[in-house]
């Protein structure tokens, strides 16, 4: 069994603020083959499914399917706020090299 990743109070607290429950939403978290470093994150608002790994906290969910799920194991899952904007980040221990806006690693 793979170490599910963690998703922050922040990043649930900030999912809370844009209503994506109400809209019965969730965050979806993807790692998909492209970017400049092999893979790239995908994060966006979707429908849960039934085979997806599903992180509840404070009334929200984050959902990883099962393909990216390996490439996430003890990853943290945060929302940050900085100078060049506000965004869900990824911390991935799983990654030895990234590109640098962030979106982008290789394992």
């Amino acid at each position: 069994m793979q170490i599910p990743p963690n998703v922050t109070d922040r990043a649930f607290e900030r999912l809370s603020e844009i209503g994506a429950s109400a809209e019965g939403k969730a965050l979806r978290v993807a790692v998909e083959g492209g970017g400049c470093s092999g893979f790239q994150y995908n994060i966006d608002l979707d429908d849960p499914k039934d085979e997806d790994m599903i992180l509840e906290g404070r009334g929200e969910k984050v959902v990883v399917d099962a393909v990216s799920l390996p490439f996430l194991a003890g990853a943290t899952i945060d929302f940050t706020e900085e100078l060049i904007g506000a965004r869900f980040v990824i911390d991935n221990p799983n990654a030895t090299a990234s590109c640098g806006c962030g979106t982008s690693f290789s394992i």
